[in-house]
């Protein structure tokens, strides 16, 4: 527990600068707090502070009457004290300390929430002060990662419990805040665009990397809504996610939030218009396909799996590259994966169709046979599991004459000796299948591996006389102290 609190006193801070203004003129809002990130996304030159920020822990918290109760001429004076008020972080290390004042923001928060769900204030005035009163609630940094060890490599087994934000019942306000802003008819994109601008996105998906999976849920609903209805942001929402995809690929393969980031993504490649951008076909190509590789892509492979299986889908043409890049990426000693592999690639043969099944079924079916022998009866399963989908069937019927001498070796060596009973009888349904498809086929193929074994046994019984002969030269050699020289 010691070790625990240690780290959770050792906050790490990353920096990320951005450019003065945006492509239309307009000058970024920027709050002057630490970046939410452990990690920069960007790098760029640095950036000036904004006179727009909003001091923090300068207003002190107190009791403030509801908006309602004061006459119609004072609403916009105590709005703006409300959200000035809101602006005050509260120490949440120690739950008793500050109680009344955190009980007084939070209420705050709750108003605030319900004022713009229900419209009943018109808060159009007011969009600078209450997106910087979020920014300085929500842009923080993060605490250290549960997988850093500051001070000792042995892991504390409290570290697995998952992580619950301290100060979640102000920031649930304010996420509820920020979501009923962005999607009130009282909003106005071309003013909100001025405030909710790249550097406010791309600090929002900076947080995507906290432990709270909570936080990730409001994060993913916020930055989906963003994306619906700022379409100025949409290509730059896209490359950020191109970005933190290639850095957790190629650099940390360590990030909480990959599995929403595909799950926003995932609702992206469903509104791709046909013919599909070369962008999108880089995007599944250079970043989607590589997410395969991590070892923790068990976290989130059912929506990578629903991502490329909607690029196949949409572009059959795209079958032949994505099989041929999960055959890349393909695991070698990491069973769980395997299985997880072979259902996306069942997935994506729903998908294909005849002609690119026709350029990947060799090194393909390559791969299955080796699935086929494996030793852990899952794998071995699963891969003969294929055989249960009509459209794979129909595929491999079409082309039994180069597929069957390709995996009839590795079916008959699991009718010989797989240790498995089901993964045996379901050897024997696959290799019935095949032998009521192409009789003549598949007793040629027989016939090869019966000579193939026959000339395998000789070359062992040749090596095995070798090795006896050599043992009798040497046997004598020790008798007679004489040095053994083999030619």
């Amino acid at each position: 527990m010691f070790n625990k609190i240690i780290k959770r006193a050792h906050r790490k801070s990353g920096k990320v600068t951005f450019p003065e203004t945006s492509t239309n003129g307009h000058q970024f809002y920027e709050v002057v707090v630490k970046h939410a990130s452990r990690s920069s996304t960007f790098d760029s030159e640095p950036e000036p502070q904004s006179t727009a920020a909003t001091p923090v822990n300068q207003t002190a918290i107190e009791s403030l009457p509801p908006l309602k109760e004061v006459a119609a001429a004072d609403r916009p004076a105590l709005f703006l004290r409300k959200i000035q008020q809101c602006c005050s972080i509260c120490d949440f290390s120690n739950s008793l300390k500050f109680i009344v004042e955190k009980e007084i923001k939070r209420q705050t928060l709750y108003e605030l929430v319900d004022v713009i769900q229900s419209s009943s204030f018109p808060f159009s005035e007011f969009q600078e002060e209450l997106i910087g009163m979020v920014s300085v609630n929500i842009f923080r940094c993060l605490p250290p990662a549960s997988h850093e060890n500051t001070a000792t490599e042995t892991v504390d087994p409290e570290d697995d419990d998952t992580y619950m934000d301290p100060s979640w019942a102000h920031l649930q306000l304010v996420y509820e805040i920020l979501m009923r802003y962005i999607v009130s008819p009282e909003t106005d994109i071309k003013i909100a665009k001025r405030y909710v601008d790249h550097v406010f996105v791309l600090k929002l998906m900076d947080l995507f990397d906290s432990e709270d999976q909570r936080e990730r849920e409001y994060l993913k609903t916020i930055l989906h809504r963003i994306y619906g209805k700022f379409m100025v942001h949409r290509p730059f929402i896209r490359k950020a996610i191109n970005n933190i995809f290639y850095r957790f690929i190629f650099e940390t393969q360590r990030h909480n939030g990959i599995s929403e980031l595909l799950e926003i993504m995932a609702s992206i490649i469903n509104g791709f218009a046909l013919p599909m951008k070369e962008e999108h076909k880089l995007f599944l190509i250079r970043a989607l396909i590589p997410l395969h590789k991590p070892k923790c892509v068990s976290a989130y492979h059912q929506n990578l799996s629903y991502c490329v299986v909607q690029f196949v889908e949409k572009d059959g043409r795209l079958a032949d590259p994505v099989i041929k890049g999960m055959l890349k990426y393909w695991p070698v000693t990491n069973c769980h994966k395997e299985v997880l592999f072979l259902g996306e690639l069942e997935e994506v043969l729903e998908s294909t169709q005849p002609p690119e099944f026709v350029r990947c079924m060799a090194s393909l079916f390559r791969q299955i046979g080796r699935c086929l022998n494996s030793p852990h009866f899952q794998v071995a399963e699963r891969a003969l599991y294929l055989w249960n989908n009509e459209h794979i069937i129909s595929l491999v019927a079409q082309n039994r004459s180069a597929i069957l001498p390709i995996i009839f070796d590795a079916l008959e060596n699991n009718m010989k000796s797989h240790w498995n009973r089901a993964v045996h009888g379901l050897t024997a349904n696959v290799r019935k299948m095949f032998q009521e498809m192409d009789a003549e086929l598949f007793e040629e193929c027989q016939k090869n591996y019966l000579e193939k074994e026959a000339r395998a046994t000789e070359v062992e019984e040749k090596r095995e006389l070798t090795w006896k002969q050599l043992e009798a030269v040497a046997a004598q050699a020790v008798v007679s102290d004489e040095m053994v020289l083999v030619n």
